[in-house]
C-alpha cells in the first residue's frame, strides 16, 4: 500500500509544480528573448526521451544498425525532413516499423 501512496504523492507534487509555473508565470510579461529560448525546450527534450528508447536495448547497450527501431526511425526522420509534417512522419515511422517486424 505504501507504494501507491508514494506514487500518488509524486503525482501530486508533479501536478502542482506544473500548475504553479502556469499560474505564476504570465506569458505576456516574458521578454522576447525568454520566449525564444523557451521555444527550444521541446526540441531539446524530445530527443532525450526518444533516442535511448530507440538506440539502447534492455541492458543499456547500443543496438545494431539493422535493428527494426533504428531502421524505422531513420525512415521516419527522412520523411520528416522531406515532408515537414508531424503526422505523416509518425505514421510513416509506425508503418515502417510494423512492416519490418512483420518481415523478420
Amino acid at each position: 500500500m505504501s507504494i501507491w501512496i508514494s506514487i500518488i504523492i509524486a503525482g501530486l507534487i508533479n501536478y502542482f509544480t506544473r500548475l504553479s509555473s502556469i499560474l505564476i508565470i504570465n506569458p505576456n510579461k516574458l521578454s522576447s528573448k525568454s520566449k525564444e529560448m523557451l521555444s527550444f525546450v521541446p526540441s531539446a527534450v524530445f530527443p532525450a526521451i526518444i533516442f535511448p528508447a530507440v538506440f539502447l536495448n534492455e541492458d543499456g547497450l547500443l543496438v545494431q544498425l539493422n535493428d527494426p527501431k533504428v531502421i524505422s526511425i531513420s525512415i521516419a526522420f527522412l520523411i520528416g525532413v522531406l515532408s515537414k509534417n508531424l503526422i505523416i512522419t509518425i505514421v510513416t515511422g509506425l508503418i515502417s516499423f510494423w512492416i519490418i517486424i512483420f518481415l523478420l
